[in-house]
């Protein structure tokens, strides 16, 4: 059976999110009712578009209810943290409109938070057996946010991701790529060397792709840009816009690459916070992206504006949500809409 991970823009029928626990992440940003407000902003605004799932631990979903919308439906299940995009699972269809949900091999981020977060380790196998979707484990160490694919053959991941020692030591690149074609249904890799400075701190993931790159349509990237020459990122987001105007993808077209450049830099406790727009989700007739509070939000909105003029284009707040250690894109999984799961 040959499974595909299907682009994120095809219509999705839920979000599933999780409620903010994990004391470290609520300390970065400031306090929990500050991580409960960016948590359940985001929630609130998808609902609008398409069902949002919040799983919280048990005990917890009274707290939760007082900051999320009544569309916005709750389970318990045990977490460590509430990086939904990381833990869940990844889901693909088959060609005949059956739901799959692959089940990386999940670490804590290369054990930044084993094993105090180890319940993220089931995370996908829940969601996958609440979406009666079937579970397709991987023995690859990945997470989520750190691949991207176009839909038709194209996948986007990191160097520093999933060829990290603290992930997949003894696999060699063209394992990993093997592993990936497999389970997502793509035909080419594009690596990217390395991911953002803020990105490899202790709240960090060593540099998923989803702040970097990330396909929009077929043959259509955005990049995350930083104009300020003295900024740490500057070499990075250029050589990450280089890499993919001299690739082609899997249907071996040039790519159009759409440079969204950051936001004024923020420095949290002395270190730049690397605000990103790449960060965004899609939703059924829209597109969520990250605001920062900076005159560069109304610009990235316009290109999103005009990139789709078929979808409403929100943003909410995402500050605190980076302080975390991610955006809007980092908190969301979709589960995509097919034959068997009410298509």
């Amino acid at each position: 059976m040959t499974w595909t991970m299907p682009p994120e823009w095809t219509p999705h029928k839920r979000t599933w999110m999780a409620w903010p626990c994990n004391p470290d992440v609520m300390e970065f940003v400031g306090s929990p009712d500050a991580a409960y407000r960016a948590w359940s902003g985001a929630a609130n605004t998808i609902a609008r578009f398409e069902p949002v799932t919040m799983v919280c631990n048990p005990g917890e979903e009274a707290a939760a209810r007082k900051y999320l919308d009544g569309a916005v439906s709750i389970v318990e299940r045990e977490l460590g943290d509430s990086w939904m995009r990381d833990c869940g699972p990844t889901f693909v269809v088959d060609a005949q409109g059956a739901l799959g949900a692959v089940d990386w091999t999940f670490n804590g981020w290369g054990g930044r938070t084993f094993p105090e977060g180890s319940a993220d380790a089931l995370v996908a196998r829940f969601v996958a057996e609440k979406t009666g979707a079937t579970r397709l484990p991987s023995v690859l160490v990945n997470e989520g946010g750190g691949i991207h694919v176009d839909g038709e053959g194209t996948l986007l991941l990191t160097e520093t991701v999933q060829m990290n020692h603290n992930r997949n030591p003894n696999w060699t690149r063209a394992e990993i790529e093997a592993e990936m074609h497999g389970k997502l249904g793509t035909t080419k890799a594009i690596w990217v060397p390395r991911g953002l400075q803020a990105d490899t701190s202790v709240s960090g993931t060593d540099g998923h792709v989803d702040t970097l790159a990330c396909f929009v349509k077929p043959g259509v990237v955005v990049v995350h840009g930083q104009p300020d020459r003295d900024h740490p990122d500057f070499e990075t987001a250029r050589e990450i816009e280089a890499i993919m105007r001299a690739q082609t993808d899997a249907r071996g077209r040039a790519m159009e690459v759409i440079v969204l450049e950051a936001p004024k830099e923020r420095y949290e406790h002395g270190e730049p916070l690397s605000c990103s727009y790449v960060n965004f989700s899609f939703v059924n007739g829209g597109v969520v992206l990250c605001k920062f509070d900076d005159p560069q939000d109304e610009v990235v909105s316009g290109i999103f504006r005009r990139l789709f003029n078929d979808r409403e284009i929100v943003s909410v707040p995402a500050v605190d949500i980076f302080k975390g250690g991610g955006g809007v894109h980092c908190i969301t999984q979709q589960e995509p809409l097919c034959t068997t799961n009410g298509g």
